[in-house]
């Protein structure tokens, strides 16, 4: 049997992946696409989507814990098992569907993670195809604890999956995954603790937004290990034990469940890149702003395991697609990376949500900025729930009055924050923001008064 020859070969069937196989597909070139895991990507299957499935019992829970002697007299009973088969109502059909889109536009499919033979040929299913352009759009995976008994404990897709919550729960890693699923144990009755190697949760946020949100997770009984390296998970009769370096000292904890949320890497280590002369590095891999390979130029990658200065987010994803898609393509759009403001959100409760630069990067690029920080629990649409947290803190350019980043906390900071980023695309300034009318009373009228 000979060798199949490809217009374009796509690894990865997420949102990057695929929407540049389709594209290609649309335009009339020979795609192939290949995944070693369910058609469909992280995010509709084991990510995004069915997270936030969770969390709307979870803003139930809390909703009504908060309004509780004021309107509710009971608190709601719920079946974690019923929500579970609910969420399958969204992921069971994701990869089937998948196919069958790209079956009907002619999109050749493989079921297995391809392997570089050389710059333009790949090993997959025991076969060999050449392809004149190759995308890798893998995406990230959970990153493996390199400890003794690292193998124990589950990863989100595992906890996506849990039939039943345990009586108890150790979270290693407090970043968006650690912290998300905390909350949502911890407000089902689950006894919740997080252990994380650096100083606080959420590095990649404003610290002082943070420190909101510790003292709402707090409040709900998460408990807080930090400055703990992980050196060793143990299964005990039953439960686990996790041993930690805490400064210096030795602490343990004891669960009985374990979960890994300390980070995501690229998934990269099945494809032999060194063969196909493929450059790359712990971010992913290397690319120009074409998103081209810097080694190898027949080589695209897009989405979460490009180390481009995109986010690890969905909506990245897209934008880098298409970028890829007009490369290969020729199309008359845009070409290059030229990324607009970037919006991230942690989907605990309350939310915490961010946009632009922080006041560090704000000073480095030398900006001349006020800063408008308050704690706002007083104000009506946080009153009007029972929630004592509401924050915010926004950057304003002293020259233009342009919006140069802002941080939020509040039950609807994943909403509000995306009139922010209208407002920075849009580059509106604070004075033409300020004199719109908005409906009144709502969570997004209240960013007149944050600038």
């Amino acid at each position: 049997m000979g060798i199949e020859e490809f217009d374009v070969f796509v690894i990865g069937t997420g949102t990057a992946g695929k929407s540049v196989a389709r594209e290609c597909a649309a335009e009339g070139l020979k795609v192939a696409i290949a995944d070693n895991r369910e058609f469909g990507g992280t995010c509709p299957n084991r990510g995004c989507d069915p997270k936030k499935v969770l969390l709307g019992l979870t803003e139930i829970i809390d909703r009504a814990e908060k309004i509780k002697g004021k309107g509710i007299t009971k608190m709601p009973e719920f079946s974690w098992r019923d929500l579970m088969n609910f969420k399958k109502t969204f992921t069971d059909a994701v990869p089937a569907a998948t196919e069958k889109n790209l079956e009907s536009l002619g999109i050749k499919m493989y079921h297995q993670s391809p392997k570089f033979l050389d710059e333009n040929s790949l090993s997959v299913e025991g076969k060999t195809v050449n392809a004149k352009k190759i995308v890798i759009a893998t995406g990230n995976k959970p990153l493996e604890l390199p400890v003794p008994g690292g193998h124990l404990p589950i990863i989100s897709d595992d906890f996506l999956e849990l039939e039943e919550l345990p009586e108890s729960i150790i979270f290693i890693g407090a970043g968006y995954v650690g912290m998300e699923f905390a909350h949502m144990a911890a407000r089902c009755g689950v006894d919740v603790t997080v252990m994380d190697a650096e100083s606080r949760s959420l590095n990649n946020f404003d610290e002082d937004m943070v420190k909101y949100l510790q003292q709402a997770s707090e409040d709900i009984g998460i408990k807080f290990i930090f400055n703990a390296k992980v050196e060793e998970i143990e299964k005990l009769q039953t439960n686990f034990r996790v041993t930690a370096d805490q400064n210096g000292n030795e602490i343990s904890v004891k669960a009985k469940m374990v979960v890994n949320a300390a980070g995501r890497v690229p998934s990269i280590d099945e494809l032999d890149l060194e063969k196909g002369n493929v450059e790359y590095s712990k971010k992913g891999i290397t690319v120009n702003e074409h998103l081209q390979n810097t080694s190898n130029k027949s080589v695209y990658a897009c989405g979460d395991v490009s180390a481009s200065e995109g986010l690890p987010l969905t909506p990245l994803s897209s934008q880098e697609a298409r970028i890829v898609a007009a490369n290969i393509l020729n199309k008359d759009r845009a070409k290059t990376v030229d990324f607009p403001p970037q919006p991230s959100v942690v989907f605990t409760i309350p939310n915490l949500a961010s946009v632009g630069l922080n006041e560090k990067q704000a000073r480095e690029e030398g900006y001349d900025f006020h800063v408008e920080q308050k704690n706002v629990p007083d104000w009506f649409n946080s009153k009007r729930i029972n929630d004592n947290y509401y924050a915010f803190k926004t950057l304003v350019d002293k020259k233009t009055g342009l919006i140069l980043g802002a941080h939020l906390v509040s039950a609807e900071a994943s909403e509000m924050i995306n009139m922010f980023v209208m407002a920075m695309c849009g580059k509106l300034d604070c004075d033409t923001l300020k004199r719109m009318i908005f409906t009144y009373p709502t969570w997004a009228g209240d960013i007149k008064s944050m600038v």
